[in-house]
């Protein structure tokens, strides 16, 4: 009854939080948008078929789902995290057992519940009703929508429960928690690679769509239920009474980022961003998923268009997906912090985006490796000259149109199309432009022009929204 109680109100509260910034309808259309778009990528299978095997898609399409599902389960390593930096600001049930006879495991159990229903509904329902509208057009049996319905919902729960566990053992012992990663590795190594055991036999999820026979659906959820009962039970929460010593190091780091204009803020980013869970790895880590959509997206585009240079794409859109940084630097900071200080938010998202600047080394060193791989280095140069002002331009559109609140505002309705109808043109157009030569691609360049532009107005704009505030 505790649970339920717990669970229910949760809903109510993540409802209320969202419907409070966006208003009822703007936050109620976002599924729907997203299947507005899965419907129209999902129109575009028989050219993915034509070049990928069915049974391939389909396994990547799960792993993909199992992927989401683990980038949203960190939240039993970001559970100390959040708690503490924000909700232990706001009064809400998260926060509950400082005050009320409710057990930590009890309000993670009814956490874990209502992100699980919350998640689901948002990124796996909405895929799969796009693919149903789609496979009335393309003649797709009806039945293939219930199944996949339940496959890729057991992907997604795999995920987010395994990440869980693993994330909850994390806040324990990070030693115990490489050391079984690097256990699960070397099993997973040995099964494929030597023993040449197939993925779905290593996936119940994946497991469960080729066979659906009722032993591999209870092993998918039996697996899941057993991670996350395992992660719940052992879930560490410290409260912001406890002390935390570290050295001091932000005067170094102002030294050593002296030449910035605003090496105070950066230092502080950086600490904020090595002191968190996960540090610098929760980033890196969030960009295997984004780089499996690349290289899926990437495939088909030079399926359809097979005059395009392999590395001017993949340059094109690691940069719009590079913008998730940004997102990582704004998740547990707002103005409020800021607002006794003589600074304005504008102030705030240029430290911002000088912190996101050096950060772009990751994206910039995936693309020399890619740049490797596809054996293109020739055409390196050309496509980190697109790289640079297509994600200039794209961050530019984020802070105009979310400034600090990329991940609270993205999912109002309206300002996720304003984002997508201003990024996407760009990158068609410079698909487009490099298809007679691959240099022509650093043409890129001149979008660092409307860049700077929107980031002057999005300073300017967030800058009088914060100070009507307070």
């Amino acid at each position: 009854m505790v649970l339920f109680t717990l669970f229910a109100a949760m809903l109510k509260e993540e409802w209320r939080v969202h419907s409070a910034l966006f208003g009822h309808i703007g936050f109620a259309l976002m599924p729907f948008t997203l299947v507005f778009f899965a419907a129209l990528g999902a129109l575009m299978l028989p050219v993915f078929t034509l070049h990928i095997a069915t049974g391939t898609l389909v396994s990547v399409t799960h792993l993909a789902f199992g992927l989401m599902g683990m980038t949203i389960g960190a939240f039993g390593l970001m559970g100390r995290e959040a708690m503490n930096r924000r909700f232990g600001q706001a009064s809400m049930i998260a926060y509950a057992s400082r005050t009320l006879p409710v057990s930590n495991r009890a309000i993670m159990a009814g956490f874990f519940a209502k992100e699980t229903l919350y998640y689901f509904c948002f990124w796996v329902l909405p895929p799969v009703a796009g693919f149903g509208i789609a496979s009335i057009v393309l003649g797709i049996p009806l039945h293939w929508t219930p199944i996949f319905l339940i496959s890729l919902g057991l992907s997604f729960l795999f995920g987010l429960s395994a990440v869980f566990l693993l994330s909850t053992i994390y806040a324990h012992s990070r030693r115990t928690l490489l050391a079984l990663m690097g256990l699960i590795a070397a099993g997973a190594i040995v099964a494929i690679g030597v023993a040449g055991i197939p993925v779905q036999a290593l996936f119940p999820p994946l497991a469960f769509f080729f066979d659906r026979s009722a032993g591999s659906l209870l092993l998918s959820l039996l697996a899941s239920g057993a991670m996350a009962f395992a992660g719940i039970w052992f879930v560490k929460v410290e409260y912001a009474g406890a002390t935390q010593h570290y050295p001091n190091s932000f005067r170094p780091l102002i030294r050593t980022l002296s030449r910035l204009h605003s090496p105070h803020f950066v230092a502080k980013d950086l600490l904020d961003l090595k002191r968190s869970e996960g540090g610098l790895g929760k980033i890196l880590f969030s960009f295997l998923f984004p780089i499996g959509i690349i290289w899926l997206l990437l495939e088909v585009l030079l399926f359809i268009l097979p005059g395009l240079n392999a590395l001017a794409v993949f340059a094109i859109l690691l940069a719009a997906f590079s913008t998730t940084i940004y997102n990582w630097l704004t998740e547990f900071d707002d103005f409020a912090p800021y607002a006794f200080f003589p600074v304005t938010a504008g102030d705030v998202i240029r430290a911002k985006l000088q912190t996101y600047l050096l950060l772009n080394l990751i994206p910039v060193a995936t693309l020399v490796i890619a740049a490797a791989g596809f054996g293109q280095v020739d055409h390196l140069l050309p496509s980190l000259v697109a790289f640079a002002g297509l994600s200039a331009y794209a961050v530019a559109v984020i802070v105009y149109c979310a400034g600090l609140q990329p991940n609270i505002l993205l999912y109002n309705t309206r300002t996720l199309l304003s984002f997508i109808g201003m990024v996407a043109p760009a990158m068609l157009v410079l698909i487009f432009v490099s298809l007679p030569d691959p240099r022509l691609v650093a043409a890129g360049c001149v979008l660092v022009l409307p860049a700077a532009l929107l980031l002057s107005r999005g300073e300017r704009r967030w800058s009088e929204e914060e100070q009507r505030l307070f």
